[in-house]
């Protein structure tokens, strides 16, 4: 059984704008900075093996400050591991894309990565993982339109949102009679606590 953690990256300026990232690599604001800084307090006593990360700046910087609290473990960047390509929405609001496209533009030929081409790529990644940390616990930091069609790919019979929040926790566990789901977009490690 190999386990495999989830973990968005921190959110960024355009997240708070609404703005589609996809492939644009947009760093972490300071209140990423901050939510990845409390990702990795909430995971510093848990045991990984190895650390995989997107190479966009906002998951790397968010797998970096996580990876501080587990010295000696391996840290590598996967290319496979980035955003789905959002063509021509990249850097744009949902008003902006009515103004240019219509309400229709979801529909349009507009440069969206196929989702086939998503899936394979995240499937690619998992075969490698199974086959090179078989047993071994793996955390993947990585963006919230490829974790969600991942975690489906992974569990197709698990109920997900598609909306996967900035630092939430996912943990699957891969196994030859099925996976399962057993963490989904967990986030407690941004609640506030009052201070006594």
């Amino acid at each position: 059984m190999t386990t495999i953690g989830f973990v968005r990256h921190g959110v960024t300026a355009w997240n708070k704008e609404g703005r589609a990232q996809g492939s644009t690599d947009v760093p972490l604001d300071e209140e990423g900075i901050q939510m990845a800084k409390r990702a990795a307090q909430r995971m510093q006593f848990e045991e990984w093996d190895v650390i995989y990360t997107s190479p966009l700046i906002r998951a790397k910087k968010t797998a970096e400050i996580i990876a501080e609290n587990h010295s000696g473990v391996d840290f590598i960047q996967d290319k496979r591991l980035g955003e789905i390509g959002g063509g021509l929405i990249e850097g744009t609001t949902e008003d902006e894309r009515i103004a240019k496209w219509g309400l229709d533009w979801r529909n349009q030929d507009i440069g969206f990565e196929p989702e086939d081409d998503i899936i394979s790529r995240g499937m690619s990644f998992i075969e490698e993982v199974k086959q090179k940390h078989l047993g071994k616990r793996v955390l993947v930091v990585s963006h919230g339109g490829f974790i969600s069609r991942l975690l489906y790919a992974l569990v197709p019979n698990g109920e997900f949102s598609r909306d996967i929040g900035n630092t939430s926790v996912s943990i699957v566990e891969l196994n030859d009679q099925g996976n399962s789901c057993h963490l989904f977009n967990c986030m407690k490690h941004l609640e506030v606590k009052e201070v006594q």
